[in-house]
């Protein structure tokens, strides 16, 4: 019989050599395969709020309302109100700000959404859902243009591109605040 304590020794002392070859480069475990710059490149492709990350292209709103009434509205319900999914336009009266004091108020990108170039980072990732990333840059900034003209942001005219995507002021931008908190563990 083993001792209780002794069944945790051969997996500390695995982890321990294993931590010990990596820290020294020298880990070999014959899993996977060297990934190539090509590989990272194309998943690389965060947005930041200033627009740093902002890939080529342009879209009208015109050309946004095309893309949303053959990929979204399914979700999002016609004009981007209701839809199982929910709503992506509304703005609230005087653009208040009350979703502390009452949770149940629909958060929409015309009264929550601090950055444009948050809301281009994540269509681009994550829709359509039933096809996310599938859309072209030209697309994503077509289908932001729209979106932000029907929460009254921009006007129909608009033509978003990377020059001028991260000017556009939100709302409720202001009402986010960087977690500037010290203590505790920083993760690097």
């Amino acid at each position: 019989m083993i001792r209780p304590y002794l069944q945790y020794l051969l997996p500390l002392a695995l982890l321990t050599v294993a931590h010990n070859s990596v820290a020294q480069g020298k880990a070999e475990f014959g899993l996977g395969r060297v990934v190539s710059e090509a590989e990272i490149a194309a998943w690389d492709i965060d947005v930041m709020p200033d627009g740093r990350g902002l890939p080529p292209g342009s879209g009208t709103v015109a050309e946004g309302a095309e893309v949303y009434a053959q990929s979204c509205e399914q979700c999002h319900g016609a004009g981007g109100v209701g839809g199982h999914s929910g709503s992506l336009v509304g703005r609230l009266e005087g653009d208040q700000f009350p979703f502390a004091n009452d949770p149940g108020i629909k958060k929409t990108i015309g009264n929550y959404w601090p950055y444009t170039t948050t809301i281009f980072d994540y269509i681009r990732r994550a829709m359509p859902a039933d096809a996310p990333g599938s859309l072209s840059n030209g697309e994503v900034y077509g289908l932001v243009a729209w979106l932000l003209y029907r929460n009254e942001i921009v006007s129909s005219d608009t033509t978003l591109s990377a020059d001028n995507l991260a000017e556009i002021r939100m709302p409720a931008r202001d009402r986010f605040v960087p977690d500037d908190r010290r203590g505790g563990a920083v993760v690097r």
